[in-house]
């Protein structure tokens, strides 16, 4: 069977050693279950609804990723969010990843796919799922037409104001291009701007959409894991505890092997 891949960090590169911390916990777990773990942070948050807390920047983030990388011996992933940072930030990251409000920036996605490096695109909260296909088509026109190298999250849907909503037949449409299709299941359980501006959410669900999300059948699982969530610069709401997520993580590897064998 094939592995699960799996996406998972802080959201926000606060401190060094919240990320070690984490990375360190996320490396046995996923060792043990024996899934394809990509390490997750992002160096700045410039998609805020408010002027709130962004991150440690570039040069301090990527400083910190390297060091996981090489003591962990783990592939990185972490935000893009424009062009000119795709070539310097793809010296560390091993994939280069398009915000969901960014999804449809040509510059963007072609910076990106010109680095060479894995490109997920996250579907924007305002796009359906087949309208990915042009994301797909603006990355491959400099690539010679390929498409391999291309990787497609979903992470929820703009249902009026303030929050999400996930159409699970998206992920089967998204599928039908090829590309592996990895299901954000802790930005889907995210309420925007619902606290005076700052982005709420609950994690309690996330458990409950992660597991839709594999009996339908993805490729890949995104979850943003904090030591203490409630003291997170960002997404604190929605984010795991690092303490529960052994047990998350056994759950979908059980449901993962069960849709494969289906």
């Amino acid at each position: 069977m094939k592995p699960l891949l799996l996406i998972a960090g802080p959201c926000a590169i606060e401190h060094r050693d919240i990320v070690m911390q984490t990375a360190e916990r996320l490396c046995e777990v996923s060792a043990q279950l024996g899934m394809t773990l990509y390490f997750k942070s992002s160096f700045d948050k410039a998609n805020r609804t408010s002027a709130s807390a962004r991150g440690i920047g570039m040069d301090e983030g990527l400083k910190i990723l390297q060091e996981v990388k090489q003591q962990f011996r783990v592939p990185i992933l972490t935000d893009v969010h424009e062009s000119w940072q795709c070539e310097p930030v793809a010296q560390v990251a091993d994939v280069l990843q398009i915000p969901a409000f960014l999804s449809r920036q040509t510059d963007l996605l072609q910076a990106a796919a010109r680095t060479g490096r894995i490109v997920n695109v996250k579907k924007g909260q305002f796009m359906a799922p087949w309208d990915m296909r042009g994301a797909i088509d603006k990355i491959a026109a400099v690539r010679d037409g390929q498409t391999d190298r291309i990787w497609l999250t979903e992470r929820g849907s703009s249902f009026g104001y303030g929050r999400l909503v996930v159409d699970m037949t998206s992920l089967v449409e998204m599928r039908r291009y090829g590309c592996p299709v990895i299901f954000d299941a802790t930005h889907a359980v995210q309420q925007p701007s619902n606290a005076a501006g700052v982005t709420g959410g609950n994690r309690e669900m996330v458990p409950y959409l992660m597991r839709a999300a594999l009996a339908v059948g993805v490729d890949g699982l995104f979850l943003e894991v904090h030591p203490r969530p409630e003291e997170a610069i960002s997404d604190a709401a929605n984010q795991v505890r690092l303490s529960d997520i052994e047990h998350i993580l056994t759950q979908a590897k059980q449901l993962h092997e069960l849709a494969q064998s289906l």
